[in-house]
């Protein structure tokens, strides 16, 4: 694969990584990997009643060709931004080097019987 490609890190409140990943798919987005974390802030702004609140969050990676970055993240903002439930952030990095992926056109993915791939003969 020769297309440069960027990596989506949107981190929105645990339970709503539905509204990202459903938002990424409709903008063109394959797929995505969910990490739990945990939220930090101000030491004044944790306590509530005198209990600290440390809220859950949720991190979807999305990794994405670099054609499609700008439309993924308009809509993962307009799904899951700070104007929804999920209150999610988004942005992207470039990502300078991808193994292991695979094309979307099955064609791309055949191989000879000699294991090489089509365009490598």
């Amino acid at each position: 694969m020769n297309e440069p490609f960027e990596s989506i890190i949107c981190i929105v409140n645990r339970g709503f990584t539905d509204l990202v990943m459903t938002a990424a798919r409709q903008a063109g987005a394959r797929g995505g990997t969910v990490i739990s974390a945990r939220g930090t802030g101000s030491p004044d702004v944790e306590k509530f009643f005198g209990v600290a609140v440390t809220p859950e969050k949720e991190i979807v990676i999305i990794l994405v060709p670099r054609s499609i970055r700008d439309k993924v993240l308009l809509a993962v903002n307009e799904g899951a931004g700070m104007d929804t439930k999920g209150q999610g952030i988004a942005f992207a990095i470039p990502v300078s080097d991808t193994v292991g992926l695979q094309s979307p056109d099955p064609e791309d993915n055949e191989t000879s019987a000699d294991g090489q791939k089509a365009d490598e003969e």
